[in-house]
Parts: C-alpha cells; structure tokens; sequence
C-alpha cells in the first residue's frame, strides 16, 4: 500500500501544482513559478521540464486572442508576427542546445528577474493606462528597430518565458504605441505565437515528456477554468503579492539547491 501511494506520489504533486499554475495563470499570472519547479522536483531533467512545462501551459493563451483580435493594430502586425516566430524559435534552439547544469545556473536568476519584473509590473501599468487614456495621434514606430527589441524578448519567451509578457508591453509602449488595449492584444499575439514556435521545437527535438505533459496539460486547464470563475471577485495587489512571493521563494530554492 504503501509502495503504491509513493509510486504515485510524483502524479499527485504534479496534479496538484498544475491546477495551482493553471489557477494563477487565469487569476494574474506566474504559472510557471509553481508548475516549472514541480516538474524538476519529481525528477524530469531541466531542460525537458522547461520544454514540457511549455507544451502544456500553451493551450491556455490560445482562447486570449481571439477574445481581443478586434484590439491588434493591423499596421503592427507583420513586425509583432515576424519577431515572435524568428524569437520563439531561436530561443527553443538555443535551449535545446544548452547543458542542463548551465541551464540549471541560469534558472534562479531567470525566476527572480521574472518575479521582480512581476512586481514593478503594477506602477507602470497604472502609467501605461494613465497614458493610454490621454488623447493622442495614432502613430508608427520605427519598424525596425521594434522589431530588433520584440525579437529579443520573444527570444527570451521562446528560452524561458517568465515575465516576458510584461517586457513585451513595455517594448510596444517605448516604441509608441500608446493604447492600452492595441498593447495588451500585441502583446497577447506575440508571446502566444512565439510559444507556439518553442512548442513545435520542442516536440520536434524530442524534448517532452508526454505522460508529464498531458496530466499537466488537463490539471492546468481545469485550474485556469475554476481561477477565471473567482479572478474577479480577488484583490489584484494580493494576487501581485503572492506571485511575486512565490517567484521569489522559487528563486532562492534554486539558488540553494545544488545543481
């Protein structure tokens, strides 16, 4: 019996922290902090715990776009589709090609950049909405160089992911682009395609671990579902305190555990 429950037990937690990320994610944001570490913690090895941490919380972003397609400035789109497929797929390369005790050195300082952009996130998003509310010409940004700082941060997206979503508006918003709405949808589009790159990467070389992923991939639907019915009626700087808690948490755990 007891056997039995301790050959389980790997399931049951990653059950578990695949509902709590799906949850987060629906609610705020931050999934990964939880579903990521989960998945090294049952002992899948780094670099495929990434890819197929990836793989099953991408279904998520799908449902967001179309729900804003009516937001995404149609002059941006070229730039904001180009960067995300050539970013996504160079940064799922490169992970790929990364040794799994390098990447290892590189995830706490990922989780705690992530978590304290998660955490200045708040101000400049009431700027940004400040912003956004004062009347202003629609204008162009200077296609090339957005493309240049997009590409970066979906290459990031495509090697880690974590926070990026908020680097991304940050870009849009720098380059001019000054409505919120048009910013978030950009926004939304990009990192869903850039992932939807890493994703076919990942499963092209190999990388997922489809057991894990599947029972990820259920659990954090079923999470995002019931975190959506209560995302509303939550405080939004709590939420913010507690992603950014766990993020941090996450990080000095990989800073202590040996690699």
């Amino acid at each position: 019996m007891i056997s039995s429950l301790s050959t389980h037990i790997p399931y049951i937690w990653l059950v578990a922290a695949s509902f709590i990320a799906g949850g987060m994610n629906a609610m705020a944001a931050g999934g990964s902090f939880i579903s990521f570490p989960a998945m090294i913690a049952i002992g899948v090895p780094p670099i495929q715990a990434n890819a197929t941490n990836t793989v099953a919380l991408w279904p998520g972003q799908l449902t967001s776009i179309w729900a804003l397609r009516t937001d995404l400035r149609r002059d941006l789109l070229t730039v904001v589709v180009s960067a995300a497929i050539l970013g996504g797929i160079g940064g799922a390369i490169v992970l790929l090609n990364t040794r799994p005790r390098t990447f290892m050195h590189i995830v706490p300082w990922m989780l705690l950049t992530a978590s304290l952009l998660f955490w200045i996130s708040s101000p400049i998003s009431r700027w940004l909405r400040l912003r956004s509310d004062t009347p202003h010409e629609l204008r162009t940004p200077a296609m090339f160089p957005l493309f240049c700082a997009l590409l970066v941060v979906n290459f990031y997206i495509g090697y880690f992911g974590a926070g990026a979503g908020f680097l991304a508006m940050s870009v849009l918003a720098l380059f001019g682009v000054e409505e919120m709405n048009a910013i978030n949808s950009l926004k939304v589009l990009g990192a869903c395609l850039a992932n939807f790159c890493a994703v076919v990467t990942f499963i092209c070389g190999g990388a997922i671990i489809w057991h894990y992923c599947i029972i990820s991939m259920v659990a954090a639907g079923i999470g995002g579902y019931t975190g959506a019915q209560y995302a509303r009626r939550l405080n939004a700087d709590v939420l913010r305190a507690i992603v950014v808690l766990i993020g941090c948490t996450m990080a000095a755990y990989f800073f202590w555990r040996p690699s």
